[in-house]
């Protein structure tokens, strides 16, 4: 079989979806986790914190270590991280007589397989040999909708016939995907972003470039708005809106992948004919009225299409301000990329750990969390105005 640059792009494709796999099976377990091991809503909100503060950590010293090892050994580590993660999962609760220092160590393991991950995927689509790279990048972002999406209806459809019970089997089945995707990445070709002799920015370059704050804080601002919803909507449809939990997790957080990866899609497609710019501002406003409904809305249907409206609002938000980036920001490179994950991965953690707190305060009431958190879109769309007039300039 011959390799090219597009298996390169299949295998980010697939990490995209190893990623999005432990990060949307674990909140489906959030309800289980609570009542099987009698674990306190701020407990569960730790987990969450937990996650995106690693791959925060990650984030931050990867750059120092990638360019030396190279992408692909890279890339081969982060998914079996990802991979004994997942088993950990199903064992290390157990294994302890307090459960919640199992799943302490096993999202410690898979959120550094996240993290590396995250760092790595943009840069080695950017690398590719592309036409568009704009169109590749939000193709590729894409995928962690649809990996968000097949997590949820798999785990669904898994729950209804063999009941919640047996998630530990399910974690060992999710395992298998990175293992087949360690196979395939050591096959394909991997590019340099850089031309010979040429190297990246460094630190000290970047943080002088004023433009590059601005980006950093959009970023940031993009994962908050989109974990902040997604991480806590199964919980959301389940315990406020008192909907079945199966039907719950296929109408609110499933909606929400769909409609992101739709999002990502379509303008993986059509990108060349539209305005990303006027794209990016536009999809900040919707996502201000998808909070507000979600936050201040009593119908449970006005709610559930709160959360489809988020997640095509928020799709374009993370790849889109990659894409920009890049145009904007010559020879970034690696560190580039990596701050840029840094930041990303700050947002995925503060914004739900800041619902979660908020909510816990409140009662546990998740409205009262989705409400503070509608701070993110409205400095998101402030800082795409900074940029525009800042690359004027």
């Amino acid at each position: 079989m011959k390799f090219s640059y597009k298996s390169t792009m299949y295998s980010c494709f697939i990490a995209y979806i190893v990623q999005a796999i432990p990060i949307n099976f674990v909140p489906l377990l959030f309800m289980t986790f609570q009542d099987s091991f009698q674990l306190p809503l701020s407990s569960i909100t730790s987990l969450i914190t937990l996650n995106f503060m690693v791959q925060l950590l990650v984030d931050l010293l990867s750059a120092g270590f990638i360019d030396k090892i190279g992408y692909r050994a890279s890339m081969i580590i982060a998914h079996l991280c990802s991979l004994i993660g997942l088993i950990s999962l199903a064992i290390l609760p157990y294994a302890f007589t307090r459960p919640f220092i199992g799943l302490f160590i096993s999202v410690l393991i898979y959120a550094t397989g996240g993290g590396l991950i995250e760092v790595l995927v943009s840069p080695m689509i950017e690398a590719c040999p592309t036409d568009n790279k704009e169109k590749a990048m939000s193709l590729l972002h894409s995928f962690y909708c649809w990996g968000q999406m097949l997590v949820i209806l798999f785990s669904t459809i898994f729950f209804a016939l063999f009941g919640i019970s047996n998630w530990r089997i399910l974690s060992i089945l999710w395992s298998i995907l990175p293992a087949m995707n360690i196979l395939f990445l050591t096959k394909v070709p991997v590019f340099s972003l850089y031309a010979e002799g040429e190297k990246g920015l460094s630190f000290d370059a970047l943080c002088s470039n004023k433009i590059f704050w601005i980006f950093i804080l959009v970023i940031m601002c993009a994962g908050a708005c989109e974990h902040s919803v997604s991480q806590w909507a199964s919980t959301f449809v389940e315990q406020e809106l008192n909907i079945d939990k199966s039907f719950g997790d296929l109408v609110g957080p499933m909606a929400f992948a769909i409609f992101m990866g739709t999002s990502r899609t379509m303008y993986g497609k059509f990108g060349d004919r539209l305005n990303l710019s006027y794209f990016m501002k536009f999809s900040c406003i919707l996502c201000i009225a998808s909070y507000c409904c979600l936050a201040f809305v009593p119908s449970p249907y006005i709610c559930i299409l709160g959360c489809a409206i988020c997640g095509f609002s928020v799709g374009i938000l993370w790849p889109g301000s990659f894409s920009r980036a890049s145009a904007v920001i010559k020879s970034g490179g690696t560190l580039m990329f990596a701050l840029f994950a840094l930041a990303g991965d700050l947002g995925c953690s503060v914004g739900p750990s800041i619902v979660g707190f908020v909510s816990s305060h409140f009662n546990n009431n998740l409205r009262v969390g989705f409400m503070i958190a509608l701070i993110f879109p409205f400095i998101l769309l402030l800082g795409l105005l900074l940029i525009e007039k800042t690359s004027k300039e």
